[in-house]
């Protein structure tokens, strides 16, 4: 029995991040203003910094020297259930979870040699910061409690443009670095004989760190003054995480040797990895005025990958390892389309939209990962000159209702609900 709860314990801090991420599964999206206000429809544009994270073939046709520093703050959604939960047993329960602020940095800085064709651009970025936490006395306080993931991602990039053929390619590295934490309480369901109720055993939490490598891809060709195609593949990234477990019984249940339980206090190590999906991005934009910049986006994330998480434990849990858990997520599409148009030489207002599918299967949804395919609706400015450019961008992301009925696993049976609000600015400075 413990270790079932330090496993469930580790793995929603592994996993847990759906619930703000913004993009399909665990992954946001908005990794710059201009893009964001555009819907996050920018693989074929790319022509600010920060297409090292949208197509990195974009820096090849930026001129000289730029620097990009920006940050994208969320209100992360406070999510609503209705319904039943493995604690409220037959009861219909309405939660909400608490708010709170999470803020996503983003510093682009790429350079163009005049000599040749060929630019160098370094992205520091987060594609999968996470916040979380419900009450701790909710019904759902045996499988999230609170949860964070603080990840920071390093893109070393090299682009080469073949000006003959108004072609450029891109090829980077991904380095990503992720610190995550869980806290929840820890139950078990006593025999027929005593009832079969779930009994507090006590507060469980963890910590672990774990760093990952992959690389990316890009193209842009512009056949035409008006006409941009972009394509951009980045790939997966095996996270290796490694830490600690904690457990404190809060109850004389909890250190009962039948349920695997002696002392009141136990710590041990436990570690996982878990493959971040590769994408695949493809974009078109057309300019069908000289004012008017339209572009649609699709985008495949192979989730599929995960299908499983294994978790092994040192002593004294060893014993419990080579019992993997089921997942079985799937690819998915986002369609995204944006707009902008040029009021002055200067000045550019910005509208889009952008429709994500949820990968994950109605048997594996939970509170930790309470997604569901999502509407998002952007609006923004950009002002800019020679020397640099400042842009703004706001984002409405509503998930579709999702109602499960996981009766049979014993897990919730009911209506989560989500909104969440961004805000993001970004300053370019050219040299």
């Amino acid at each position: 029995m413990k270790n079932k709860l330090v496993v469930t314990c580790i793995t929603a801090a592994v996993v847990g991040t759906a619930t703000m991420s913004f993009g399909a599964g665990f992954k946001i999206a908005e990794q710059g203003a201009k893009a964001m206000a555009m819907g996050n429809a920018f693989a074929a544009q790319a022509d600010d910094p920060s297409a090292l994270a949208y197509n990195p073939a974009g820096i090849a046709f930026l001129k000289g020297d730029q620097a990009q520093i920006g940050t994208t703050t969320i209100l992360v959604p406070k999510t609503k259930f209705t319904g039943t939960t493995r604690l409220s047993g037959a009861t219909v329960v309405s939660e909400e979870a608490n708010s709170d602020i999470f803020i996503a940095p983003t510093v682009y800085v790429t350079t163009s040699l005049e000599s040749m064709p060929l630019s160098f651009g370094l992205g520091i970025n987060a594609f999968h910061p996470l916040a979380k936490r419900w009450d701790e006395s909710s019904a759902f306080r045996d499988s999230i409690q609170s949860i964070s993931i603080k990840p920071i991602n390093f893109q070393p990039t090299v682009a080469y443009r073949f000006d003959d053929l108004k072609l450029a390619v891109a090829g980077g590295f991904d380095i990503t670095y992720a610190q995550v934490s869980l806290q929840k309480m820890a139950y078990t369901q006593l025999p027929a004989a005593l009832g079969g109720a779930y009994a507090e055993l006590g507060s469980i939490g963890a910590d672990a760190t774990g760093t990952g490598y992959g690389y990316n891809l890009g193209a842009q060709w512009k056949p035409l003054n008006n006409l941009s195609f972009g394509a951009a593949y980045r790939s997966e990234i095996k996270l290796e995480l490694e830490g600690n477990a904690n457990y404190l019984a809060t109850t004389a249940t909890g250190q009962n040797p039948a349920f695997g339980l002696g002392p009141k206090t136990i710590r041990t190590t436990g570690a996982t990895d878990i493959t971040l999906p590769d994408a695949l991005t493809l974009g078109v934009a057309w300019k069908p005025l000289d004012k008017l910049t339209l572009e649609f986006d699709a985008e495949r994330t192979g989730w599929s990958s995960y299908d499983k998480l294994e978790l092994k434990f040192g002593t004294p849990l060893a014993a419990f390892n080579g019992k993997p858990d089921a997942k079985n997520w799937e690819d998915v599409w986002a369609y995204r389309f944006g707009a902008q148009y040029a009021v002055t030489p200067k000045f550019d207002l910005r509208a889009g939209y952008a429709y994500d599918n949820s990968p994950t299967p109605d048997s594996t949804l939970s509170p930790e990962l309470p997604d569901a395919d999502r509407h998002n609706f952007s609006i923004g400015s950009g002002l800019h000159n020679e020397y640099g450019a400042i842009d703004l961008a706001y984002m409405w992301a509503h998930w579709v209702d999702r109602t499960v009925a996981n009766v049979a696993n014993a897990k919730e049976a009911g209506t989560f609900q989500s909104d969440a609000h961004l805000f993001a600015i970004s300053l370019t400075h050219k040299f």
